[in-house]
C-alpha cells in the first residue's frame, strides 16, 4: 500500500460518519494530531466525542470517511491491530483489573511484548512518571482510590510505548485533588514527548493544557483552533465554558 500523504499529521480522521445500529452519531467529523501535540476534544454530552475515539481505534466501524495513522490507512482495522501499530486507547471509567496487582495490570498492558527485559524497562519508565504506582506495585488495583485507578489505566496504556494515546474523559468522576493531578500528569507526559488526544468534559482545563482543540456539537465539527485561542473565543466561552 502506498502511504497516504499525511501533511505532517500522525493521525487524520477524515469526514467520519458512525454510530450504533441505525442511530448515526457522527456526521462527517474530522480530527487530526501532529507528532508531539496534545489535542483536546470538547463539547456537550451527546456531541459524539467518545464515539469518535471508538471509531478511530476500531471499536466501531465508520459508515463513511477514512482514518489515516502514521502513513497508512487504518479504517476498519480491529482494535488489537491498531494497538500493534502504536495507537493506544484509555477508555472512560477507570477500567482496571480489580483482582490483579498494579504490576499485573501494567504487565497486561504489555501483552504484545514478548521480551521480559523490555517489559521491565517499560515498568520503570511508567514508574518514573507515576511514582505512587511504584510504591503500590503489589497492591490490588480494586482497592485503590478512583484517581489512583485512573493512573493505573493511563500507565497501562503507556507500556507499549505508543506513538499516540487517546484518553477518553481521564478526569471523569475524580475528586478535585485528583483532577488537578491527572492534568499535571498529562502535561508531564507531553513534556516527555508523548502525543495525545484527550476527550474531556472539563473543557476550560482541557483547552488550557492543549496545543489545539476541537469543539464537537451534535456529531459535527463546530470550532477548532489553538487551545488558548479557543479559551479566549467569546462564542466558545458563552456556549461551552460557562461564560
Amino acid at each position: 500500500m502506498v502511504a497516504p500523504s499525511m501533511d505532517g499529521y500522525l493521525l487524520r480522521a477524515e469526514e467520519i460518519s458512525a454510530g450504533y445500529g441505525k442511530m448515526e452519531i457522527l456526521h462527517g467529523v474530522s480530527l487530526a494530531v501532529r507528532p508531539g501535540e496534545m489535542v483536546s476534544v470538547i463539547g456537550p454530552n451527546g456531541a459524539g466525542k467518545s464515539t469518535a475515539f471508538k471509531t478511530i481505534v476500531g471499536l466501531l466501524l465508520p459508515k463513511s470517511g477514512r482514518i489515516l495513522f502514521d502513513g497508512r490507512e487504518i479504517t476498519g482495522l480491529r482494535p488489537d491491530q491498531v494497538l500493534r501499530l502504536g495507537l493506544a486507547y484509555v477508555p472512560q471509567g477507570r477500567i482496571v483489573f480489580p483482582q490483579m496487582t498494579v504490576l499485573e495490570n501494567l504487565e497486561m498492558g504489555a501483552y504484545v511484548e514478548r521480551d521480559p527485559a523490555r517489559v521491565r524497562e517499560a515498568c520503570e519508565r511508567v514508574y518514573a512518571l507515576f511514582p505512587i504506582l511504584a510504591e503500590r506495585r503489589a497492591q490490588k488495583a480494586g482497592t485503590m482510590s478512583g484517581g489512583e485507578q485512573q493512573m493505573v489505566a493511563v500507565a497501562r496504556a503507556l507500556m507499549t510505548r505508543p506513538k499516540l494515546i487517546l484518553l477518553d474523559e481521564p478526569s471523569l468522576g475524580l475528586s478535585p485533588k485528583f483532577v488537578t493531578l491527572i492534568f499535571e500528569k498529562l502535561s508531564e507526559m507531553k513534556r516527555a514527548g508523548y502525543t495525545m488526544m484527550v476527550v474531556e468534559q472539563n473543557a476550560a482545563k482541557a483547552l488550557s493544557v492543549a496545543d489545539r482543540g476541537y469543539v464537537l456539537e451534535l456529531g459535527r465539527n463546530r470550532f477548532e483552533g489553538a487551545g488558548q485561542a479557543l479559551l479566549a473565543d467569546p462564542e466558545v466561552k458563552r456556549l461551552y465554558l460557562g461564560g
